[in-house]
């Protein structure tokens, strides 16, 4: 009699099986701020982050430029190419030293219609992203300038995913922050001046987040 084997004890590795596709990968290491690829660049392949962390900007037709995402370890981007995007809606760059796999976009459409529990963790990836920007446009549209900041360091720390919390948090400059929480550098500054005396945040060679800033997200 065959054993039977828990499904809390089979986790499905995707950097793992992404290492088995033979063709149409390529993995590639980044330094700090350097381009991964440019907005308007031909949408052709997808992306999956081994290790470090990326931002996604925008840059207006008047030279504005956004930050809309910052990502990790084990998440994707560039998967508009996937839905008959041709060229790509945002840049992508290395915020620390990382080491990202590309995937091409046929290489990608195959992996997804045979293997289907990498296909249900891409899915899972996206529907909780499309939650997050679900909750970002609540964010913008009806809390603080204070509560928005607060809430993007906690997300930059992990707070409130599954494992333990990444208290230090890549360094970015007042600007980067200003634009995500669509406010100006000033604010950021007063606010960031607030957190840390009141022991929210601290600089230890690098900016550390504690869990006691959620007072800030969750007081009304």
């Amino acid at each position: 009699m065959r054993k039977r084997v828990s499904s809390d004890k089979v986790k499905f590795d995707p950097q793992a099986f992404l290492a088995t596709i033979d063709s149409g990968r390529t993995i590639s290491s980044y330094s700090k701020k350097q381009s991964i690829f440019a907005q308007g660049d031909p949408s052709d392949s997808v992306f999956y982050i081994q290790e470090g962390k990326v931002k996604l900007t925008v840059v207006s037709t008047a030279g504005k430029e956004a930050t809309i995402g910052l990502l990790s370890g084990c998440d994707f981007f560039g998967e508009g190419c996937l839905t008959g995007q041709r060229l790509r809606l945002c840049s992508a760059s290395a915020m620390t030293d990382c080491s990202v796999t590309k995937i091409d976009k046929k290489a990608m459409t195959t992996v997804l219609h045979g293997e289907h529990a990498f296909s249900d963790l891409f899915v899972a990836y996206l529907l909780t992203r499309n939650s997050r920007y679900e909750e970002d446009l609540v964010d913008q549209l009806f809390n603080s300038s204070e509560k928005r900041l607060a809430r993007i360091l906690l997300l930059l720390a992990h707070f409130g995913k599954e494992g333990k919390p990444e208290v230090a948090i890549p360094r970015l400059s007042q600007e980067t922050l200003a634009e995500m929480v669509g406010t100006t550098r000033s604010r950021v500054n007063f606010f960031m001046n607030r957190f840390r005396k009141l022991g929210f945040i601290r600089y230890n060679g690098q900016l550390e987040v504690d869990s006691s800033l959620l007072n800030i997200v969750l007081h009304d």
